[in-house]
């Protein structure tokens, strides 16, 4: 009964190997399989029947093996593969030995990913006798085990009653917090949901999975961006928008890094665009989702969100019928860019797993967790808020990389265990990046209904100096000058410098209750 499961689960392995070779290429590719045994000559026959590969040798660490040609293929042993991958112009290397320890595996992933090609791997035996098909030996990590504490999405109050019958628009709709906005607000049966998105593959895929979940809900997909003024006039006035959810901004940090006038320009103008736009046509709510690097940031990417801020701020100053208010909060377990995957990539390729400083900490939330509680917070809204989610406590890089090493069955290779399966090595901390992310920027903080989420008293700019910094930010995007964009970010944002152009936060506060009551 094993031997019969073994050779399913074998089969659909190798299938598997193939299909994910395929996926990653678009032309015909050279591969050497390391591996003579009979599972590598049954993956050597199954290459043969995709034209995108072509088998060229094998390397096997079986002496008896070495100099014979088995199904057209030579064999040779493991000490010229560096020879073998230049001579023969070796693209992939797959890794045919399910039997070999994890310790093995480990160590000879590494070797191979020395050679520069790309690698794949065929999962152990003990997962194809448990399984009967490929998949990692461990479960993924529990959040718990992860944060540190039992996960508490489900004891989130619903908001429902707040969003029923309500027209809403989210942006960003195709993006992990995006989407997870939608799946949540399509349960509280909205009278439509419009989701906005610049990539049409992702607008696509959540536009898909909404439909099939609830065929007769009105959701309706745009293609756009929030650069696009007349756009965003539109839907609001199309679909007469009550509610608006802005997720969309570029996150990724070295990204907004290294093209600082597209980063800004989407998060900070486009904020504008989409505030201003949702207060023209008199929605009632608008709620930003912004981030920790808001705070004191020292990336662009933090800088502009802290832009975004200010700009919804002093919007929620001075309009009389829309409640302007932000969410603030760290890293989402799995979302699109989140450190797991590649963590588990890494493992998966034989390490080294990379922490940019063993030091370096993060505040960490589920994605349903994060969103139920941004929900929530909308609906405290009085004008002008800066909520800040409840992260627990920061949580060390360091050690969620060893937890994840340990969870994939294997050892953590250090000064103390040499011998080890995955080494932690530290790249140190890119360009924007800090060791510790914060939540406030003050001090103070206030509470709400919901004791995981706070209020911030954040102080903002007044009107004439959010136009100033507005025009300087446009005129040097405009001129692509990256040097002068980083000035106008160093001047109004890098210290936050008090003075008559700032408003208290005391004061907003008085503002918000003349306009709102």
């Amino acid at each position: 009964m094993a031997f019969a499961i073994l050779s399913v689960g074998l089969r659909l392995a190798l299938r598997w190997v193939v299909h994910q070779m395929y996926l990653r290429n678009t032309e015909r590719k050279r591969v050497l399989i390391y591996g003579a045994g009979q599972t590598g000559q049954q993956m050597a026959n199954a290459l043969r029947t995709d034209q995108t590969f072509v088998p060229v040798c094998f390397v096997d660490e079986s002496s008896a093996m070495h100099g014979l040609t088995i199904g057209g293929l030579r064999v040779h042993p493991p000490s010229r593969i560096r020879e073998l991958v230049e001579n023969e112009s070796i693209d992939w290397v797959v890794l045919a030995m399910p039997s070999a320890s994890p310790a093995t595996r480990a160590v000879i992933l590494r070797r191979l990913k020395d050679t520069g090609c790309r690698v794949q791997s065929l999962p152990p035996f003990s997962e194809l006798l448990l399984e009967g098909a490929p998949a990692r030996k461990s479960s993924p990590l529990a959040a718990s085990e992860i944060l540190g504490r039992d996960a508490f999405a489900d004891a989130i109050p619903s908001v429902n009653g707040a969003y029923h019958g309500r027209s809403i628009l989210v942006t960003g709709a195709g993006g992990s917090i995006g989407a997870e906005l939608c799946r949540q607000l399509l349960r509280a049966s909205p009278a439509r949901l419009i989701m906005l998105d610049h990539s049409e593959f992702a607008l696509y895929t959540v536009d898909r999975e909404l439909k099939a979940l609830d065929p007769e809900k009105c959701i309706t997909p745009v293609l756009g961006s929030v650069m696009d003024r007349a756009l965003m006039q539109k839907i609001m006035r199309d679909h007469s928008i009550n509610v608006v959810l802005h997720a969309a901004a570029y996150k990724h940090l070295p990204m907004v890094e290294m093209n600082p006038g597209a980063g800004l320009a989407n998060n900070v103008l486009g904020t504008r665009i989409v505030a201003e736009a949702a207060e023209a046509a008199g929605a009632e709510r608008f709620i930003l989702v912004s981030s920790d690097k808001a705070v004191r940031p020292a990336s662009v990417m933090g800088a502009s969100k802290r832009m975004a801020e200010l700009v919804v701020q002093e919007l929620a100053m001075r309009s009389h019928h829309t409640r302007f208010s932000m969410v603030r909060f760290g890293n989402v377990l799995g979302s699109s860019g989140s450190i797991l995957p590649l963590f588990k990539e890494q493992i998966n390729a034989g390490g080294p797993v990379t922490v940019t400083d063993r030091r370096a900490s993060r505040f960490f939330m589920t994605i349903q967790e994060a969103v139920s509680l941004v929900l929530l917070a909308g609906t405290f809204a009085r004008g002008g808020e800066v909520f800040v989610l409840d992260m627990g406590k920061p949580i060390l890089i360091q050690d969620l990389a060893e937890k994840m090493i340990r969870n994939a069955g294997l050892t953590l290779r250090d000064a103390n265990n040499p011998d080890g399966d995955i080494e932690v090595v530290e790249i140190g901390l890119r360009p924007g990046e800090k060791l510790h992310e914060e939540l406030l920027i003050g001090s103070d903080m206030l509470t709400t209904p919901h004791p995981k989420i706070l209020r911030a008293q954040e102080d903002c700019l007044d009107s004439a100096a959010l136009a100033e910094l507005l025009a300087a930010l446009q005129d040097a995007i405009s001129q692509h000058d990256d040097a002068g964009l980083r000035s106008v970010i160093a001047r109004w944002i890098g210290q936050e410098q008090r003075g008559q152009t700032w408003v208290a936060a005391s004061d907003v506060d008085r503002a918000m209750s003349r306009q709102h009551g």
